[in-house]
């Protein structure tokens, strides 16, 4: 494994936890409901946020991804089941790429396209960071905002919520 990645991967495993704790308050009976028009439904978001660990993962094994290949339509889970099923894989891929990962991969670079026109280049370790850290961490926040317009507990992320305190 690479020394840049060691630091990601034990974040990846500690977020992971703190992830499962959120997609576990997702109310069943509520996944086809969205808070506005434009807005993916509950179930949309609860299963883009299991799946991105592993599909960033997927992406990041090639020096080069065009977006013109891509489907953003984001499919719906059906139930918590089928969430936490694609979310077990997702971290586990995610786990396994980063583990076999070295160094030379993680400091080359990987660009994304549109057809032929290249749209940013960054390193691997960049792409991990941003988009399967970052972005998924977004997410994890805006899922955090529908509980919260739900009606619904809101677990402690990062320090104490309106509704939990880890410190008490």
């Amino acid at each position: 494994m690479s020394k840049t990645l060691e630091p990601m991967m034990k974040e990846l495993e500690r977020e992971s936890a703190t992830t499962r704790r959120v997609l576990e308050r997702i109310p069943e009976s509520k996944l086809a409901w969205k808070p506005h028009a434009k807005s993916m439904s509950l179930g949309q978001l609860a299963l883009h946020i299991a799946a991105v660990p592993g599909a960033i993962a997927n992406l990041a094994k090639n020096d080069v991804f065009d977006l013109s290949q891509a489907n953003f339509n984001q499919p719906a889970a059906a139930n918590k089941a089928e969430i936490f099923a694609a979310f077990d894989v997702s971290v586990k891929n995610a786990v396994e790429y980063l583990a076999g990962v070295s160094e030379s991969s993680a400091s080359g670079n990987w660009c994304a396209k549109f057809k032929e026109k290249e749209l940013f280049t960054v390193t691997r370790a960049e792409l991990l960071r941003s988009i399967m850290l970052n972005h998924w961490y977004h997410h994890r926040g805006q899922l955090s905002v529908y509980l919260r317009m739900l009606d619904v507990d809101v677990p402690s992320i990062y320090g104490p919520s309106a509704d939990e305190n880890p410190f008490v």
